[in-house]
């Protein structure tokens, strides 16, 4: 059975063939320190020296690395070709690019994808030092389509892995559920969750200060913020934005209880009009999420959902990708808006998973936020786990 890092390293051959680009460059050094965020997919070890892992469309699989690194990488299976040195890697480089001769050379940097923006401005000067006086020096490309697409598709095997952190996180929602209470504050709550976590032999999905975060009424802090000493009281929203990273994949989800006041069975009014406004944003979003669809247009369903329900506009965008990383890179459903760049154009494919997520804030109660986990088929889009459409009441 292929390892995920050999079935990643055939799909990126393939990918390259689809885009047309003769080489892939993956050039790094003392990746314990600062990873290239493609390395896991592509080799999955750390390396010290400066060392270059190259894939061409014709199928060719070099890794060229400190000599104490090589046995490491043979072990792996995923390159046809393992090159080692120990002075300088800049003569090997230039040997095989010689014999490649590449009409393109990929490298990892990018405007607008973080996750493809791997190589540093040292390394790179290092690289086109090396390039220098050659005929390569003039072929170098970003390689951020090629690495979109890599972290995009997911496999089957990436898509189970995110399946099965979805229903852990679940899991520990309604663990969550059953403990919360009024008199509680955010970070008890937080701290339990924390518990769940650690029992489990996981990390949350982010940092740990900020996994989960925990809203409590309408002055609890909404957004990338830790949770407070608020405590939880009858009349509150209370929102979570969690999940757990397990077997290095992440799942990313959000739900809302209301705390209900004594003498109340259900939400008021205004409460269950701004739940079923999100509820319905992100139905009518992943209704219309299929393959060739623009980031950007299921993110204008889903804000046109709620601000057509009065609400004002929320100033994030609807979703992003979901895989090793919370915030995985590639196409987002999300406005055209600077901050963003080009990702809201990029198209929906089969096997990406997303978040769809929007909000909003009932004035005297808290925020409204969902977080669905979607994943993209050849005919639509599925939910991973069964999504929250009633509100949670205790």
């Amino acid at each position: 059975m292929k390892t995920l890092i050999q079935e990643k390293v055939e799909q990126a051959v393939a990918i390259l063939q689809e885009k047309q680009i003769d080489l892939w460059l993956t050039f790094v050094r003392e990746t314990s320190a600062v990873e290239d965020p493609v390395l896991p997919l592509i080799y999955g070890r750390t390396l010290t020296w400066h060392s270059a892992l190259i894939l061409t469309r014709r199928g060719e699989r070099i890794a060229i690395l400190g000599r104490l690194e090589t046995d490491t990488a043979r072990r792996l299976e995923a390159y046809d070709e393992v090159i080692g040195y120990d002075r300088s890697i800049r003569e090997d480089l230039l040997r095989v690019l010689e014999r490649l001769d590449p009409r393109q050379i990929a490298i990892n940097t990018s405007v607008n994808d973080p996750v493809a923006d791997g190589l540093t401005h040292g390394l790179y000067q290092t690289l086109t030092n090396y390039l220098a006086g050659t005929p390569f020096a003039d072929r170098l490309v970003s390689a951020e389509a090629v690495i979109a697409a890599l972290r995009s598709r997911k496999t089957p095997a990436e898509v189970e892995r995110i399946r099965r952190a979805v229903a852990t996180t679940e899991e520990i929602f309604r663990q969550t559920f059953d403990f919360l209470k009024p008199g509680l504050t955010e970070k008890q709550v937080a701290d339990f969750m924390h518990e769940q976590i650690a029992a489990r032999g996981l990390s949350p999905a982010w940092d740990w200060e900020h996994c989960p975060a925990v809203n409590a009424g309408p002055d609890s802090p909404v957004g990338h913020t830790a949770p407070t000493d608020i405590v939880l009281q009858p009349g509150h929203l209370v929102h979570f934005d969690f999940g757990v990273r397990q077997d290095d994949y992440c799942a990313d989800i959000q739900r809302m209880v209301y705390l209900l006041r004594p003498g109340e069975r259900e939400a008021p009014p205004e409460v269950q009009h701004g739940f079923e406004t999100v509820v319905r944003a992100i139905q009518n979003a992943v209704q219309a999420m299929r393959p060739g669809r623009r980031g950007a247009d299921i993110d204008a369903i889903a804000r046109q959902t709620v601000v057509a329900a009065g609400y004002p506009e929320y100033p994030y965008g609807t979703g992003h990708g979901l895989g090793r990383a919370a915030h995985d890179g590639g196409t987002m459903l999300g406005p055209r808006w600077e901050k963003y760049g080009e990702a809201p154009l990029g198209l929906l494919e089969p096997g990406q998973v997303y978040t769809v997520e929007p909000g909003l804030a009932v004035p005297g109660y808290g925020y409204v936020g969902l977080e669905e986990d979607v994943l993209v088929t050849e005919s639509g889009a599925e939910f991973l786990c069964p999504p929250q459409t009633t509100l949670i009441l205790r």
